[in-house]
């Protein structure tokens, strides 16, 4: 069995003793495939908390959880609120009645994405393939660059995983496989600090006894078809025959077939298109009145469409979602006339869907978003031509107005209507 310290870098066969017998460390890897595999997934540790826990030292021994207001949800929180059963996407009085001296903190995107950046630079150095999924975690393609590095991938990665917590103060947990499904399930195995290998040889033995859930596409209405078809562990799913997955759930059965026996053939893309961009809000009081949802809606749609601008996309749907009081879900949507990455199109589309929608009943939450991605064309706006071309001039002068001066340089009348605690 080959092994690695993470601490002095030794690499040898893999010790009886449970330290470094160069270092004395604890921290080593041992794995028959560890020097032969070269997918990895980085998946910071608890993000968005981390950032906060690093900038403000006080709230080092505190549960800290980032998230919106008393009605809003969590976003993330530390791993000490996790002890008292906080988890990412729970409501916030939820979260709050399982840990009431917890600390809540209002998501801060900008500060989080400057951290992304130089976390995913750091990344970029050890190879052109690497695919971010998010601000927080990244698939990477380490073949072919031993001899770039002077070492195998694991090496390597445990280098970026030392330099990233140097230079940024935070931690990421690594995971090495054969492929990109094994390797995301890998980095979640040990958090947080962890790096974990789970090997081609062992695959298929160690998805089998594990839930449908743990699968990538099988969400809460998959996972009850499935059982309802007797198909509760990714065992059960390996057991089956192809042409009877085939049959009942088509092509996205014999993916979850591959899946099942530890196979996954995607490589990683670093010019893979987001699928979409959304944002959305929780009210403090229910809302039913068309004039205050449409105020909310409005500066949800300049959030999404500054995205879209900085990631240099754009979109051809817009989709409005509204959750009533009884937490029944609503999205609708509505194809564009052409692809935009504005503002004023976005939400000239999301209101007409919203305006179908508010017939008195009452809300709690609005969101918006912006689908089928696309790369946007090359240029810019054009304040001489068409109606999106000049609006999109306008909002790009807008938005280095604001890159200049502050995120406040430039509001709305809209916006000064709306309370402090309910702006964007």
């Amino acid at each position: 069995m080959k092994a690695l310290c993470r601490d002095c870098l030794w690499t040898g066969d893999g010790p009886t003793a449970r330290r470094c017998p160069s270092c004395g460390s604890p921290r080593l890897v041992a794995h028959d495939e560890l020097f032969d595999l070269c997918m990895a997934h980085m998946d910071c540790d608890a993000f968005y908390a981390s950032v906060e826990k690093r900038d403000r030292p006080e709230l080092r021994d505190l549960p800290v959880i980032v998230g919106g207001g008393v009605r809003g949800v969590v976003t993330t929180c530390c791993y000490m609120a996790r002890v008292y059963g906080v988890r990412s996407a729970m409501p916030m009085f939820k979260a709050l009645a399982a840990c009431p001296q917890a600390v809540v903190i209002k998501p801060d995107f900008a500060k989080y994405k400057a951290q992304s950046k130089i976390i995913m630079g750091l990344l970029a150095e050890l190879t052109p393939l690497v695919q971010p999924l998010s601000l927080d975690e990244a698939w990477m393609d380490l073949a072919g660059t031993e001899r770039l590095h002077g070492a195998p991938p694991a090496v390597t990665l445990a280098r970026a995983q030392a330099a990233i917590e140097a230079q940024t103060g935070l931690t990421v947990s690594i995971g090495l496989a054969p492929n990109k499904f094994l390797a995301k399930i890998a980095s979640d195995l040990d958090k947080p600090r962890g790096f974990s290998v789970i090997g081609a040889a062992e695959a298929k033995g160690f998805l089998a006894p594990r839930p449908v859930g743990l699968l990538p596409g099988v969400g809460p209405a998959m996972v009850k078809t499935l059982e309802a078809a007797g198909l509760r562990t990714i065992g059960d799913l390996a057991r089956q025959d192809q042409k009877f997955l085939a049959s009942r759930f088509g092509a996205h059965g014999l993916r979850l077939f591959d899946l099942a026996h530890g196979r996954d053939t995607r490589p990683v893309d670093p010019d893979q298109v987001r699928k979409g961009i959304s944002a959305e809000t929780t009210f403090n009081s229910d809302l039913s009145d068309y004039g205050a949802l449409e105020d909310r809606l409005a500066p949800l749609c300049d959030r999404v469409a500054r995205q879209a601008r900085s990631a240099g996309v754009t979109g051809q749907i817009a989709t409005l979602k509204l959750k009533t009081t009884d937490f029944r879900l609503l999205t609708r949507r509505r194809a564009l006339a052409e692809p935009t990455q504005t503002a004023k199109t976005l939400f000239a589309a999301a209101r007409e869907l919203l305006r179908r929608e508010a017939d008195g009943r009452t809300f709690r939450l609005i969101g918006v978003g912006l689908g089928e991605l696309s790369p946007a064309a090359q240029g810019g706006g054009d304040l001489f031509g068409g109606d999106e071309q000049r609006i999109l001039a306008e909002e790009q002068t807008a938005d280095a107005i604001r890159a200049r001066f502050g995120p406040q340089a430039l509001t709305t009348g809209r916006a000064l209507r709306l309370k402090p605690s309910d702006r964007d």
